[in-house]
């Protein structure tokens, strides 16, 4: 499954060669023209028409950097991305490209104190464990300042159609994208697709790419929060898991373009795509940084509900990624046709 592949693939930002690489292998056959830019983005091109159309997904995902080598063997941390202190300790992670299995650890809860216990652990306080007694133990793995630290978690699917994965957001993207390209032909336009970079970082790569490829019009795919689980009033849910991709209406990085929000939901209404709308404006999407491109771009995110994202393992359903395919699809087809213009 493309999903899987592109989920136990890692790339903490700033080093998403490993995704970069699988997505090569995947798209070369059925691309026209492939490049990689000075930022780390991986370009296709499809098809040679008037109208230019980008679709962005970024490769990245929250992770670590080894910030420091203890003399006792353990490795401290520093943040890539936004991470929730809560969920961390315990959990299992991969060390560098070779993947050397390590835990998140922490003081001992019995040996904490009544206060202490009922606080969250702070960020500085836990360690990478690695299960070595001296610093050169760890040397002697060729693990150094800098590295890479993921978390270890494998895709499996529960449930009714329910996938369970590290990095959906935003490798779920990347399979929408990477469907589309691989699944259908768009001759009458230039269609250009942008696997992007460090966008849990600050949107920069899609900054470099949409500066480069002028296009007349982008979407931005995502994964994006979904909280439709216990003990949440469903006005606070956000999107909800299940109910069909994700329009947004806003958020902090900026407002859709009101022609393509119009368009994306004629075409959803008119071809029976279930679909919702995104009712949280904080958070940011590369949409962001495309739409502020040259003398700016016309932009709308369409995103698959996930929850649990920014952990070490979030789900979402199959069904909401076979939407945003055919809505994406349904948005080409109408800039093809000659529907729907810039």
């Amino acid at each position: 499954m493309l999903l899987e592949r592109l989920s136990n693939a890692c790339g903490v930002s700033g080093d998403e060669s490993g995704v970069r690489a699988l997505l090569k292998e995947i798209l070369a056959p059925r691309v026209d023209e492939m490049w990689t830019d000075p930022m780390g983005n991986l370009i296709v091109r499809k098809g040679s028409g008037p109208v230019r159309v980008m679709l962005d997904a970024h490769m990245d995902e929250v992770g670590f950097l080894v910030g420091e080598i203890t003399d006792e063997g353990y490795l401290s941390l520093r943040k890539v991305g936004g991470l929730d202190d809560r969920v961390l300790p315990g959990r299992q992670v991969w060390v560098g490209h070779r993947r050397i299995p390590g835990v998140i650890g922490a003081k001992a809860w019995h040996l904490c104190s009544p206060e202490e216990r009922k606080k969250v652990i702070p960020f500085d306080d836990m360690y990478v464990d690695l299960g070595c007694r001296s610093r050169a133990e760890v040397e002697a793995l060729g693990i150094e300042l800098g590295d890479p630290v993921y978390f270890a978690t494998e895709f499996e699917l529960m449930g009714d159609r329910v996938a369970k994965g590290k990095a959906l957001d935003d490798r779920v993207g990347c399979t929408v994208l990477a469907r589309v390209l691989l699944e259908y032909d768009f001759p009458g336009i230039t269609l250009l697709g942008a696997f992007t970079t460090q966008e849990e970082v600050g949107l920069r790569g899609a900054q470099v790419a949409a500066y480069h490829l002028k296009p007349d019009v982008a979407l931005a795919l995502e994964g994006t929060g979904s909280a439709n689980v216990a003990g949440v009033d469903p006005f606070d849910t956000i999107t909800n898991m299940g109910e069909g991709p994700v329009i947004s209406l806003m958020d902090a990085s900026g407002i859709p373009h009101k022609r393509v929000w119009d368009e994306l939901v004629r075409l959803a209404r008119e071809h029976g795509i279930r679909h919702q709308f995104r009712r949280m404006t904080a958070g940011g999407t590369d949409a962001g940084a495309i739409a502020r491109a040259r003398e700016g771009v016309p932009v709308c995110t369409i995103s698959v509900p996930c929850r649990y994202i920014h952990t070490n393992a979030a789900l979402c359903h199959l069904d909401d990624v076979d939407g945003a395919v055919q809505l994406v699809r349904r948005f080409l087809e109408s800039v093809e046709k000659g529907e729907f213009r810039p």
